[in-house]
C-alpha cells in the first residue's frame, strides 16, 4: 500500500504550504540560470536582469548541458529545477555560433513548460555606461510602468506573444493599493520591426512645474538592448483554458441594473411601472371615521329635547 509521509519538522510544513494553491497567488519568481557555453555579453544581461528582479528571482551559476527548452525531452532539467526553487518564470541562456547571446524566456504551468519565448541580445548596454544620479536607481519593491510603441505589439504575432512574456517577466506581485511613490521606472519597448525591439530601462524625475502635478523627466539608466525574436511557442488551447480556470469563489455574481462609476460610485436602475391615475378607482374613507361620525350623531340626538319628545310621541 501507498503510505504518505507527513513532515515532522516545522520549518518544512511552513516551506510546504507556502508551495500549496491559493486562491490569490503570490508574487512569481524567476529562475535565471546558464547553458553549456556563455559569453561576456549574455553573463552581463543576465546579472541585469537578475539585479531588476532582485528579491523576486534566482540565479544559478553553475553550467547545465542538458537543458534544450525547444527540443523533446530537453527540458526535463529545466521543470525539475522549476519543482525545486518553485519558480514559474525562467531566464536560460547560452551561445553559440548559429545563434549568438541567445536567451530563452518561458513561463510554466504546474511545473511544466508553459510557453517559450527565444530572442537574441544585440547592442547590449550596461547600466554602468549610463551616467545619472545614483538617487535615481530603482529600489527594490517599487513598481514599474511599461510602454510599448509601435502597431506591431497588435498585429505581429511574435511580438504580441513577447509582450505578454515581458509583463509577466518584470510586472512584480500583483497589489490593489499602491502609493504613487513607488512607480519610479518606466520600461519602453519600441518595435523597430516585424521580429526586432529596442528595451530600454528609465528612471522618474519628478521637478516643479508651479502647479499640483509635477513635471515629469525620463532619465535612461540601463540596460539597453536590442531583442530579435527569433522562435516561440505558444501553450497548447487545451493547457491554456486549463492554466486560465479560476475559483468559483473569486468569481462576483453578475448584479443586474447595477453599474459602477470612478466619481459617482455604485449606480443603480429601478424600474417603476407608469402610473394610470385616470383609471385609478375611488377609495371608499376608512370605516373608523364612518364610526366616529356615527357615534356624534347618536350623542347629538340624545342631547336635544326635541327630537326627544318627536321621538316619544
Amino acid at each position: 500500500m501507498m503510505r504518505i509521509k507527513t513532515p515532522k519538522s516545522g520549518r518544512i510544513r511552513r516551506e510546504l504550504h507556502k508551495r500549496a494553491p491559493k486562491l490569490v497567488e503570490t508574487g512569481k519568481k524567476t529562475l535565471i540560470l546558464h547553458g553549456t557555453k556563455t559569453s561576456s555579453v549574455l553573463n552581463s544581461a543576465m546579472t541585469e536582469i537578475y539585479h531588476l528582479k532582485k528579491g523576486e528571482a534566482l540565479k544559478y551559476s553553475r553550467k547545465n548541458e542538458n537543458i534544450r527548452p525547444f527540443e523533446i525531452g530537453g527540458e526535463a532539467s529545466l521543470e525539475f529545477f522549476s519543482h525545486k526553487t518553485d519558480c514559474s518564470l525562467f531566464v536560460f541562456g547560452s551561445h553559440s555560433k548559429k545563434r549568438p547571446d541567445n536567451l530563452v524566456i518561458g513561463r510554466t504551468y504546474d511545473h511544466h513548460i508553459y510557453d517559450l519565448v527565444e530572442i537574441g541580445v544585440e547592442n547590449f548596454k550596461s547600466m554602468a555606461s549610463f551616467s545619472y544620479d545614483k538617487k535615481l536607481a530603482p529600489q527594490i519593491g517599487s513598481k514599474p510602468f511599461f510602454a510599448f510603441i509601435g502597431e506591431g505589439f497588435e498585429s505581429v504575432d511574435e511580438l504580441k506573444h513577447l509582450k505578454e512574456v515581458l509583463l509577466d517577466l518584470f510586472h512584480g506581485e500583483v497589489v490593489k493599493n499602491l502609493n504613487l511613490a513607488g512607480l519610479d521606472r518606466v520600461y519602453v519597448c519600441t518595435a523597430l520591426s516585424s521580429n526586432r525591439i529596442l528595451f530600454s530601462h528609465c528612471a522618474l524625475r519628478l521637478k516643479k512645474s508651479g502647479t499640483i502635478v509635477p513635471k515629469i523627466e525620463l532619465v535612461e539608466v540601463g540596460p539597453s538592448m536590442d531583442m530579435v525574436v527569433r522562435r516561440h511557442r505558444l501553450p497548447a488551447d487545451g493547457l491554456r483554458k486549463e492554466a486560465m480556470k479560476t475559483a468559483p469563489v473569486l468569481k462576483k455574481k453578475k448584479e443586474k441594473n447595477v453599474s459602477k462609476d470612478a466619481i459617482k460610485g455604485k449606480i443603480g436602475k429601478i424600474y417603476i411601472p407608469d402610473q394610470k391615475v385616470g383609471s385609478v378607482p375611488f377609495v371608499n374613507k376608512a370605516k373608523g371615521v364612518k364610526r366616529e361620525r356615527r357615534e356624534a350623531k347618536m350623542k347629538n340626538e340624545g342631547s336635544d329635547p326635541q327630537k326627544k319628545h318627536k321621538s316619544e310621541s
